[in-house]
């Protein structure tokens, strides 16, 4: 499968937490997407960036919180995140980058 410009836009970051951390350990690796893309396209680029198998994605939005920053509100950006099932044996190093 050849790379394109599109699945870069797909898959923004990684998410580097305690609970991805422990989802790593079940075959599964969790990135921030972008907000219109599909379950398909999520995996489709996995496969395409990471040359991984990849055979279950879900999806959830995150909605931002509203914050206070020295007496005045703010609001956190919603964001769509990615939990991605790898095929059994295979794995994705996200600390080496692209």
């Amino acid at each position: 499968m050849t790379v394109t410009a599109r699945h870069y836009d797909t898959i923004l970051a990684p998410v580097i937490t305690e609970k991805a951390t422990y989802l790593s350990e079940q075959n599964k690796v969790v990135f921030r997407v972008a907000d219109d893309a599909s379950k398909d396209e999520i995996a489709a680029a996995v496969e395409a960036l990471f040359k991984v198998k990849v055979t279950k994605v879900n999806t959830l939005n995150v909605k931002g919180k509203t914050k206070r920053f020295r007496g005045r509100i703010g609001h956190r950006s919603d964001i769509k995140k990615a939990i991605v099932t790898l095929a059994e044996g295979q794995s994705i190093d996200i600390t080496t980058g692209l």
